[in-house]
C-alpha cells in the first residue's frame, strides 16, 4: 500500500453488493465496467461507462476507495488522492 494515501482505514469490504452496476440495472441501462466501492460494497459502472454511477457514487457518498469488478484484475482507486494500487 502507500504511503500517500491515508484511506485504507476506510476500507470495510470487498464484496460487491450486486453483480451489475445498481443504478444501470434499475434503469434497463448498460455499462462498459464495473467498479466496487470498498466502503459499502456498491457496484457502479466505470467512467467509460455513459452514466458513470461508481464516480457519482464517490461524489454523493464520499467513500474514497474502490477495486475493479472485472475477472483477473487486481487494481483498486482511491478518488481522494488519485492514487493507483495494484493489487489491492
Amino acid at each position: 500500500m502507500s504511503d500517500g494515501c491515508q484511506h485504507f482505514n476506510q476500507i470495510h469490504t470487498h464484496a460487491a453488493n450486486t453483480s451489475g452496476c445498481e443504478e444501470c440495472m434499475k434503469m434497463g441501462d448498460t455499462w462498459v465496467h464495473l467498479r466496487v466501492c470498498l466502503t459499502c460494497g456498491h457496484t457502479g459502472c466505470c467512467d467509460q461507462s455513459k452514466n458513470r454511477h461508481a464516480t457519482r457514487h464517490f461524489e454523493a457518498t464520499g467513500h474514497p476507495i474502490m477495486r475493479s469488478k472485472e475477472r483477473g484484475e487486481t487494481w483498486g482507486w482511491c478518488y481522494i488522492d488519485e492514487e493507483m494500487f495494484d493489487p489491492i
